[in-house]
C-alpha cells in the first residue's frame, strides 16, 4: 500500500464522524484533499462547511459543496484535518501547506478535531519535520533570533506567501518534549501570528491509515 493509499484509507475512515445536517471544517493539504473528494460522494448529508485556506475552498466549491466563512458558521460540531507528525498525545504539528493559522482558528470553533493521516506521520517526540511558524514579514530578524535562543534553526520557506499574507518560518532541529510550554512560548514573540504546534487544543482521535489496516487513537 503506498503512502497516498494509506492517507485515502484514513480520510474514507474519518467520513464516519460526520453527522447529518451539520456544518463541519475542513483542513489542507494531500489528505484533507482526499477527504473533501470523499465527501463529494456524500454531500448531501453536510447542510455546509468551513474551510480552512482559499486552495480548500475552491476544492469543496467545484464539488458543489457549500462554504461558509467561519464567523457566519459559529460553532462547529467536526473539524477533519492532516498533520505533519503527530506523538501519541495526539500533539499535533501541522502547518506544511502554510495554512496553520486558519487550521488552528477552525480547530479552536470544533466540537471535535479528527486527524488523518498515514502511519509514518506517528512519532514518539515532535520535531524531526520541521516546525512551521506564521510571522507578520517586518518581524522575521527579531522572531528568528529568539528561536535561535530557544535553542532552534530558523529557516525563511521561500516564495511562500500565506492566505494572510505572511511568511512561514520553518524550525529544524528541534526535539519537543513538552509541546505545551513551547507553542506558549512561541506566540509570545512579537510578531509571530501562530505555531504549527496543535498541543493546547490537540486532536481528539488519530485516524492512521498504515499498511495492515486503519489504526484509531483517542486523547487520553
Amino acid at each position: 500500500m503506498t503512502q497516498d493509499e494509506m492517507k485515502k484509507a484514513a480520510a474514507k475512515a474519518a467520513l464516519a464522524y460526520v453527522e447529518a445536517g451539520s456544518v463541519i471544517g475542513i483542513g489542507t493539504g494531500s489528505t484533507a484533499n482526499h477527504f473533501i473528494d470523499l465527501l463529494a460522494q456524500m454531500k448531501t448529508k453536510v447542510d455546509a462547511t468551513v474551510a480552512s485556506s482559499m486552495a480548500s475552498a475552491e476544492r469543496l466549491q467545484k464539488h458543489g459543496i457549500r462554504v461558509l466563512d467561519l464567523n457566519e458558521a459559529g460553532q462547529l460540531a467536526l473539524y477533519v484535518d492532516g498533520a505533519d507528525e503527530s506523538n501519541h498525545q495526539l500533539h499535533l504539528i501541522k502547518g506544511g501547506g502554510a495554512a496553520l493559522t486558519r487550521e488552528k482558528i477552525v480547530a479552536g470553533a470544533s466540537d471535535k478535531f479528527v486527524c488523518i493521516a498515514d502511519g509514518t506521520k506517528l512519532v514518539e517526540i515532535l520535531g524531526k519535520f520541521p516546525l512551521p511558524i506564521e510571522v507578520i514579514p517586518m518581524a522575521r530578524e527579531l522572531v528568528s533570533r529568539e528561536i535561535v535562543k530557544l535553542g532552534g534553526k530558523p529557516v525563511l520557506r521561500p516564495n511562500c506567501v500565506t492566505d494572510n499574507g505572511n511568511i512561514i518560518v520553518d524550525v529544524h532541529g528541534l526535539a519537543i518534549t513538552d509541546a505545551k510550554q513551547l507553542e506558549s512560548l512561541l506566540n509570545q514573540i512579537p510578531g509571530v501570528v501562530t505555531n504549527g504546534l496543535f498541543a493546547l487544543r490537540p486532536a481528539d482521535v488519530l485516524i492512521l491509515g498504515t499498511p495492515t489496516g486503519i489504526q484509531t487513537l483517542t486523547a487520553a
